[in-house]
C-alpha cells in the first residue's frame, strides 16, 4: 500500500464558486510551477485578464458539443449556463508519465471523476462562513445579481456534498490552504 499510496495522482480540487479555488491554485502554482493544473475547455466567454489555452481553452457550444461526441473529455458539466470540460489525452499523458496532476473542477465533474477514476483524491475546499462565501461572489463585480443568485444556489447544494470528498480544507488563508494542498499532492 506505501508503494501505491505514494505515486502521484490525480487530485480533483472542487469547492462552490467564490471559495477561492483559482486563487489558491495560483498562488501554490507560483511556489511549484511543477504541479501540472489540466486547462478546462469551456463555452463561457473569457473574463478580463483570461487567455485562451492559458486560463481556458474557450470553444463555441458546437466545437463542446464534438468533444463530447467523441469522447475527449474526461468529466464536463454546465454551470450558470456555460459548459466546462477537462480534456482527456492531456490529463492522462501526464498521469502516466508519472506526473502529479490536479483539476479545478465543479461538484458534477468531481463525481464523474469519482466515477471513473476511484483512485483519484477528491479535496473540497470550503469557505470559513456563508457570509464570507457571499461576500466574496458579490464583491467580484463581474456578474449580474440572477447569476449570483444561481452560483449562490449552486453553492448550497455544493457545501451539503462536502461529505463526498476524501479531504477537506477550509480557506482561511490562501497561503496556509496552498501549503495543505501540496502535502496532500506530497509536492510540498
Amino acid at each position: 500500500m506505501a508503494a501505491h499510496s505514494a505515486r502521484p495522482r490525480l487530485t480533483v480540487l472542487s469547492g462552490p464558486s467564490g471559495v477561492g479555488k483559482s486563487t489558491v491554485v495560483a498562488h501554490m502554482r507560483k511556489e511549484h510551477p511543477e504541479v501540472w493544473l489540466s486547462v478546462s475547455a469551456t463555452t463561457r466567454r473569457p473574463r478580463p485578464g483570461e487567455r485562451d489555452g492559458v486560463h481556458y481553452f474557450f470553444v463555441d457550444d458546437g466545437e463542446f458539443d464534438k468533444l463530447i461526441a467523441n469522447g475527449e473529455l474526461l468529466e464536463w458539466a454546465e454551470f450558470a449556463g456555460n459548459r466546462y470540460g477537462t480534456p482527456r489525452e492531456a490529463v492522462m499523458d501526464r498521469l502516466g508519465a508519472g506526473e502529479s496532476v490536479l483539476l479545478e473542477i465543479d461538484l458534477q465533474g468531481a463525481r464523474q471523476i469519482r466515477e471513473s477514476m476511484p483512485e483519484a483524491q477528491l479535496v473540497f475546499l470550503a469557505p470559513p462562513s456563508w457570509e464570507e462565501l457571499v461576500r466574496r461572489l458579490t464583491g467580484r463585480g463581474t456578474e449580474a445579481p440572477e447569476v449570483i443568485e444561481r452560483r449562490l444556489e449552486a453553492a448550497r447544494t455544493e457545501l451539503a456534498a462536502e461529505s463526498e470528498f476524501d479531504t477537506t480544507l477550509v480557506n482561511t488563508s490562501v497561503q496556509d490552504v496552498s501549503h495543505e494542498l501540496l502535502a496532500l499532492m506530497r509536492v510540498a
